[in-house]
């Protein structure tokens, strides 16, 4: 982790303050502000740093699949269960499980998340057995839980039961000078890694790009950006064009002689289009730089057939 700005130099304190208490820790921030290396540096100084770091990403699993991932079912349990599957919650036992976007998760296993925390026994789908974990529980979100709780979204219980200390992540936007200090650490770990290519560092023009771009997309875009560059790059430097960070043309030119109508239309598809680009297809990311709903912009998205942008 890379950080000399006030704002890490404070989650950096909370990591060894919090580490060796045995507190839930919720970890907030947005998408690709390194939640999961905050996860992974509380854990290594953690009081059960000999066991496990299991992450469970609440919202990647399919919801009607959540609760079996997390307690695991007994075979036969239910259509398609063939054998007994041991759940997330004991494989991180006298360890840390890493409840990662933990907004995500539908109300009904809210409760039962909630109930297990109480005092950290479970049954397996399907099962009688009641079972007992010793583990710690790390969850971050990228979601103001407070406004889900306020819409009715979240339980205000869990989020208590899950709030024994808060680390906020600030945005790579908001973190000054590191955020050239990164670039250059990770241009320098990929051309290594890229067959040891030879490069010497970026061009005054992607430098002050770098530095100018408000980086939506945080630490991973960051990385994706420079990965690609390192690839793409013919000579020695990398160049503005190389990071995809070229100055781009004025928005005024291509809406000239349209109507009001057609010229919203065509801004429309080209801002959701330059979102999509910049966050690497990553729905969720262009959402977030656009400050709409996911819902929302897949509206978008197939209203202008912009399908082919999705990774």
């Amino acid at each position: 982790m890379i950080g000399t700005c006030p704002a890490m130099l404070q989650v950096f304190h909370l990591i060894r303050k919090v580490a060796p208490a045995d507190l839930p820790v919720l970890l907030t921030g947005a998408s690709g502000t390194g939640k999961e290396m905050v996860a992974q540096a509380i854990h290594e100084r953690s009081l059960k740093s000999q066991g496990p770091l299991v992450p469970v990403n609440c919202g990647a699993i399919p919801r009607e699949l959540l609760e079996s991932e997390l307690f695991g079912h007994e075979k036969g349990s239910f259509t398609g269960a063939l054998r007994t599957v041991v759940g997330k919650v004991e494989l991180a036992n006298y360890g840390t499980l890493f409840l990662d976007e933990v907004g995500e998760l539908p109300p009904e296993l809210q409760v039962k998340l909630l109930r297990f925390l109480h005092d950290f026994t479970f049954e397996r789908v399907g099962g009688r057995q009641s079972r007992r974990v010793n583990l710690r529980v790390i969850s971050a979100t990228n979601a103001n839980l407070q406004e889900l709780i306020s819409r009715g979204r979240f339980r205000e219980d869990l989020y208590y039961r899950l709030n024994g200390i808060t680390v906020a992540l600030p945005d790579l936007k908001d973190r000054g000078d590191d955020l050239w200090i990164m670039a250059q650490v990770f241009l320098k770990r990929y051309a290594r890694q890229t067959n040891n290519k030879k490069i010497l560092g970026f061009t005054e023009e992607a430098a002050a790009a770098i530095k100018n771009y408000p980086w939506p997309g945080n630490i991973r875009e960051l990385i994706n950006l420079i990965r690609r560059a390192v690839v793409l790059a013919e000579g020695s430097w990398i160049t503005a064009e190389n990071l995809g960070l070229e100055p781009r043309p004025s928005l005024g030119d291509p809406y000239q002689g349209l109507g009001l109508k057609e010229a919203v239309t065509k801004f429309e598809a080209n801002l959701v289009t330059e979102a999509l680009t910049n966050c690497g297809g990553k729905v969720e990311l262009a959402a977030q730089a656009l400050k709409t709903s996911r819902s929302t912009l897949y509206h978008l998205i197939n209203k202008h057939d912009l399908k082919h942008l999705i990774r």
